[in-house]
């Protein structure tokens, strides 16, 4: 036989006998929800779906206010993709669903005395086009235009109508209008106002006037109070710009109101009508009043005092002025509320909800007279004991020119996890927001199950600090002053013996998503990663395409594009025009109907950075705005960001 045959016939025996070899099969990964496009982000393992399940099943309990008839309360809560409204009717009692929206419902509010009618306040997409509507029976009726911005005010005392404000006329300024929901061709205009800041607030005891503010900045507002039947507006705030927010006539007609008139921090105080004057009514020397509640007969106010971030909740009686404290709610945070966070039922009872590194954020109430709490909702968290989430450390150093900067620390357990940890810093948007030592949800598994660290800074221009500090990174020549922050404490984290200095990242919503790209620009030999979502990349074409309603007010807060040199000033601090500097790769995730930072400050980024050949993954959700709500987009941008971080900070290669 020749030598050719024959060697093919021999390979071909040794193959046959060869033992067959398994092969793995891929490992399945997560399907990607219709509004979601990603580019440039790995198959997701569903490995990772599976390990995270639990902590993307928590909920939270938003406290809404009280029902006047029946005496139960009303709740935001989520138990299908968005957040929407239920009923509680005794302590422990079941959550029961009564709107079935497929959007999230903003907020929701019950008209005070009747209790027979319900309006809440929705938008589409994320899109921030909010509308009203009137609940029936489960059954949403539109009671606004159904196009412009809408945004609920209050009810009448006796729940006959509401005030609201709207951008119908022109789409930019936000007129003040009153109705009858219950009858919306009752829908009439009560003034035109020039600017997108303004609302009404409260009615008087007689339905004729009605309190109006016109919120500026996060420094300035003016109150005025608004003859109904004649339309005319009187300013009541006198003097030096100021802050005034939470308006509200007592029973005796008296306007409480928190304000930082005549001090570095916002008191609970009453705003003389004649005058102007605005007398502090609270005592404390340091710290922002946050919320507050009068009693109906005027007899109590009920408060909270923002401590280095900690809600502190006292009641004060107005004859005397005494204050007792409440001491058994959890210590953590009362959550951010569209109107009043606090409320008191006609029968005296308070109302509010509080959330902590350990409570999701349940509903409470306070009984004013024995100051016993009892607690109304028990949130899940996704079968977890909250018990064992981490609790955050108080970190406070000085920056580089010497102003104290302060921040929270969630180390892992460190018998769990041994050594040296990564980091992830999260910075806070606004940039007038704060963080606070609150729940922290899908975060706790970067804590429990990967062993890394995470830090949120409260930088300068952060509020809870005082005016003083909200006003330090005003305008385009003090901005990075803020960034020169992360820098401080990133140099003092580094000295921290149970962290790894060689694997710290940095995460960032918002303007934190400005900080976000600012700091990868500024600070990349120090980091592994950027993960940056809905975030300004250039302040001048922010500022050119935000909606013209809120234009203004970034104005105020970041500079004016049409001035050339503050122009030419924002053109450099923006992180596009050092996208060179960035040597880490990044994550970016964009909402695709975002009014206030468009989607295209993403597309700008992200091109530049792979023209300079950097890796940039991208997430973009078509249905959501600015911070996506619907929970399987959230879901999947949460998971990406795992794979992520397993990667950057890991070492885990994402396939």
């Amino acid at each position: 036989m020749p030598i050719r045959p024959m060697i093919a016939l021999l390979l071909a025996s040794v193959a046959t006998a060869a033992p067959t070899v398994a092969v793995a099969a891929p490992e399945a990964t997560a399907p990607k929800p219709a509004a979601i496009e990603a580019d440039g982000v790995p198959a997701i393992p569903m490995s990772i779906v599976e390990a995270t399940r639990p902590y993307l099943e928590s909920r939270s309990a938003n406290f809404l206010g009280w029902n006047p008839v029946d005496h139960s309360m009303l709740i935001k809560t989520r138990f299908g993709n968005t957040n929407q409204l239920h009923t509680v009717a005794t302590p422990g009692a079941a959550r029961s669903q009564i709107s079935f929206e497929s959007e999230p419902v903003l907020t929701g509010s019950l008209a005070p005395t009747r209790g027979d009618t319900l309006v809440f306040q929705e938008d589409v997409g994320g899109g921030e086009f909010f509308q009203l509507f009137r609940l029936d029976h489960g059954r949403a009726t539109l009671i606004t235009d159904g196009k412009s911005r809408n945004w609920f005010g209050a009810w009448s005392p006796d729940g006959a109508k509401i005030g609201y404000s709207s951008t119908r006329r022109n789409g930019t300024d936000s007129d003040l209008y009153v109705m009858d929901p219950r009858d919306p061709k009752s829908d009439h205009l009560v003034a035109q106002v020039a600017g997108g800041g303004w609302n009404i607030v409260d009615f008087s005891s007689d339905g004729g006037k009605a309190l109006v503010l016109n919120r500026m900045s996060v420094n300035q507002a003016d109150v005025y109070e608004l003859d109904l039947a004649s339309g005319k507006m009187t300013q009541i705030n006198k003097g030096k710009p100021a802050s005034f927010s939470d308006l509200h006539y007592a029973h005796d007609g008296a306007i409480w109101t928190i304000s930082d008139v005549g001090s570095d921090f916002a008191r609970l105080g009453i705003l003389d009508r004649a005058s102007g004057a605005f007398a502090s009514k609270t005592s404390e020397p340091k710290w922002d009043v946050s919320d507050y509640a009068v009693a109906p007969d005027g007899s109590f106010v009920v408060y909270a005092i923002n401590e280095a971030g900690v809600s502190s909740v006292r009641i004060m009686d107005t004859r005397t002025g005494a204050v007792r404290p409440i001491t058994g709610l959890p210590v953590g945070v009362i959550p951010y509320a569209i109107g009043s966070a606090i409320e008191i039922a006609p029968w005296g009872t308070i109302g509010l909800s509080m959330a902590s590194a350990r409570v999701p954020g349940d509903a409470f109430s306070i009984d004013p007279k024995t100051l016993a709490v009892t607690r109304w909702t028990q949130s899940e968290t996704g079968g977890l004991d909250p018990s064992h989430n981490v609790e955050p450390t108080l970190v406070e150093i000085k920056s580089y020119d010497g102003q104290l900067i302060s921040g929270f620390l969630y180390r892992p357990d460190p018998k769990k996890f041994p050594g040296k940890r990564p980091m992830i810093m999260d910075i806070h948007g606004g940039p007038e927001g704060q963080t606070r030592p609150d729940w922290i949800g899908g975060f706790n598994y970067l804590l429990n199950e990967l062993g890394i660290a995470l830090f949120e800074p409260n930088v300068r221009g952060s509020t809870g600090y005082g005016k003083r500090f909200v006003n330090l990174d005003n305008g385009p020549f003090h901005r990075e002053d803020s960034v020169k922050d992360i820098g401080a404490f990133l140099a003092a984290l580094q000295k921290d013996p149970t962290l790894d200095p060689a694997r710290f990242a940095v995460n960032g919503l918002s303007y934190g998503g400005y900080m976000c790209y600012a700091t990868a620009t500024h600070y990349s030999p120090l980091l592994k990663g950027a993960n940056c979502y809905v975030a300004i990349s250039n302040f001048v074409t922010f500022l050119q395409n935000t909606q013209s309603y809120r234009r203004d007010l970034r104005r105020v807060e970041y500079g004016d594009e049409r001035d050339p040199v503050q122009r030419k000033k924002l053109e450099e601090i923006s992180p596009l025009s050092s996208v060179d500097k960035i040597t880490v790769p990044l994550l970016v995730a964009t909402g695709g109907n975002d009014p206030r930072v468009p989607a295209s400050e993403a597309m700008q980024m992200i091109k530049a950075v792979r023209a300079h050949g950097g890796q940039a993954w991208h997430v973009l959700a078509k249905d959501e705005g600015h911070v996506y709500h619907k929970k399987e987009n959230e879901d999947y941008y949460f998971w990406a960001s795992m794979l992520f971080w397993k990667e950057m900070l890991l070492g885990e290669k994402a396939q």
